[in-house]
């Protein structure tokens, strides 16, 4: 009862669209999950995720989970989650990618998920790490562990404005991440997640960090991928 109170005087609204959200409904409203536009990328085993990669860094999978387009549905949600503190949106998403990717085998050999790192500087900034929750409800469905302190960015960079999207500094990514890691780490299986693929230089500069570990093999899993 306290909780339907709350809901009256601060009803839930959608994070794609901001209607109110019914009692049934969680993060995204129905209208919003129907019209959410999914890459489908679990169903095709070389999809265009993984053929960003094509040469540059040896993955076993790569998949994404929606489109994010410019003004759209997905940009709002990803935004909200990045800025506004809407922490939920990596949840809700999680779970739902979660149902597809139990359904890929070469995932049950991954030992670990890692999260692509925030510099110390924006992680006081903002206050969390925005994949921090999508990595979280993926590593609870899927039951794998998560370890965010494997992988570490090095050098703070300001967020590129030329397009004003992303907020993601994909240019001269390959000197900032490192790796902290013991023999324990050696011979593991790697989920590196983020949450929008664009060019794929940053998550190729953290897979490159990650190989410095003996024996390391990386899979790839994103929110979203631009198109």
């Amino acid at each position: 009862m306290f909780q339907s109170l709350i809901n009256l005087f601060y009803p839930k609204v959608c994070a794609g669209c901001d209607s109110f959200l019914l009692s049934t409904e969680y993060i995204i409203c129905s209208r919003c999950r129907h019209d959410m536009p999914l890459t489908h990328h679990s169903k095709i085993a070389e999809n265009e995720a993984f053929k960003k990669f094509y040469g540059k860094v040896p993955v076993e999978f790569a998949a994404t989970f929606v489109y994010f387009h410019k003004k759209g549905l997905v940009q709002r949600m990803i935004h909200n989650l990045k800025y506004k503190g809407c922490e939920e949106v990596g949840t809700a998403m999680g779970e739902w990618f979660a149902v597809e990717l139990k359904t890929i085998g070469v995932l049950l050999t991954v030992d670990a998920i890692i999260p692509v790192p925030l510099h110390k500087r924006k992680l006081r900034a903002r206050g969390y790490n925005q994949v921090t929750t999508f990595g979280l409800s993926l590593s609870e469905k899927l039951e794998i562990s998560y370890n965010e302190n494997l992988l570490v960015r090095t050098r703070y960079s300001k967020t590129q404005t030329t397009k004003n999207l992303l907020g993601r500094t994909e240019v001269n990514a390959k000197t900032i991440f490192d790796v902290v890691f013991t023999q324990n780490d050696y011979n593991k299986h790697f989920l590196l997640i983020d949450d929008v693929l664009t060019t794929g230089s940053t998550l190729e500069a953290c897979s490159r960090a990650l190989l410095k570990i003996p024996g390391t093999k990386i899979s790839i899993i994103c929110l979203a991928m631009t198109n």
